[in-house]
């Protein structure tokens, strides 16, 4: 395929979901995923050779997780995604609000601490590094709500209705940063919100259910906003190929309805994940406070029993 002006495609066949699922691998995201798996797989690998469990289902939800960056980025969507403002839409979607909230499921960064070995006396290892970075000041700026939530909306507003977008744009390297941004602002906003990993950030399950709605209504107004405006608003999708037989106004207008739905997706998703969380931890304290109790002869009923009775005792 020939790439026109700015690096788009010029002569793409009209868009069908066929043609759109064709491998057409981005070569950053093909190794980038491929590492991942890898990498991914030897920890559990290492993990189970040596008698330790690991749930399969984060193993699921990890392998999702890439395998939606892939679909996005090493197939025709990513080509369609050039001269598309919809189908752009529907990668930028994915990959800053599914792929995170799949991958953060799967646990990497617990994973990667369980699994690596421990470094000498002295010395630092890989994960003595990864833990150095999970206490640093750093990391407590960029996973704290005044700074996710912001980052989280500027990806929009910022982006869009700025020239940045189109500078990013003119050429496949400026893509590529845009997409991998994508993915680090859904990772940094979606983190502290799931708590599956250790991290500096951790509010109750309250707390990080506000901060997942504080985020997500800008999504919905993005979208109205896109669907309501009477001319392009993105330079980049104002002129598409003829080949494609599209109208601007209206791909534009698709693309503001793609990201007024996708608001609703991650609010399930992460609400279920959450409810889910805050069920076990209840488990989990019933049964450490049942085991205490076996421990004690259930010490504080037997306390509570007798001031009771000293009440009762004192009001004869």
């Amino acid at each position: 395929m020939d790439h026109g002006e700015h690096g788009t495609m010029t002569d793409l066949p009209p868009f069908t979901l066929n043609r759109a699922l064709e491998f057409s691998p981005d070569a950053f995201f093909l190794v980038g995923c491929l590492l991942a798996l890898a990498l991914y797989g030897w920890g559990v690998v290492r993990l189970r050779a040596r008698g330790d469990s690991w749930s399969p289902g984060r193993t699921i939800s990890f392998v999702l997780g890439v395998l939606t960056v892939a679909l996005m980025m090493c197939t025709a969507l990513n080509d369609y995604g050039m001269v598309m403002f919809s189908v752009h839409m529907v990668q930028h979607m994915v990959i800053s609000m599914v792929s995170p909230i799949l991958l953060l499921l799967g646990a990497p960064v617990t994973l990667a601490l369980r699994a690596l070995p421990v470094a000498g006396r002295g010395r630092k290892g890989p994960r003595e590094l990864l833990l150095a970075l999970l206490h640093s000041g750093f990391m407590r700026f960029v996973t704290h709500p005044a700074f996710t939530i912001p980052l989280f909306i500027a990806s929009l507003y910022g982006l869009y209705f700025t020239p940045l977008f189109d500078f990013l744009m003119e050429s496949k390297p400026g893509h590529i940063a845009m997409m991998v941004h994508f993915l680090s602002t859904g990772l940094i906003f979606f983190w502290p919100i799931i708590g599956v990993d250790p991290g500096p950030h951790r509010p109750g399950y309250l707390m990080r259910m506000l901060e997942l709605f504080a985020g997500m209504p800008f999504h919905a107004f993005f979208g109205i906003a896109l669907m309501m405006a009477s001319e392009p608003m993105v330079r980049a999708y104002d002129n598409p190929p003829a080949s494609l037989g599209i109208d601007p106004l209206s791909d534009q207008n698709a693309a503001g309805g793609i990201a007024w739905a996708f608001s609703e997706i991650p609010s399930v998703l992460v609400l279920v994940a959450l409810v889910y969380q805050w069920y076990r931890s209840d488990q989990r304290q019933a049964k450490r406070s049942d085991r205490a109790a076996d421990r004690d002869g259930d010490k504080e009923l037997v306390a509570y029993n007798a001031y009771l009775a000293s009440l009762r005792a004192r009001g004869q």
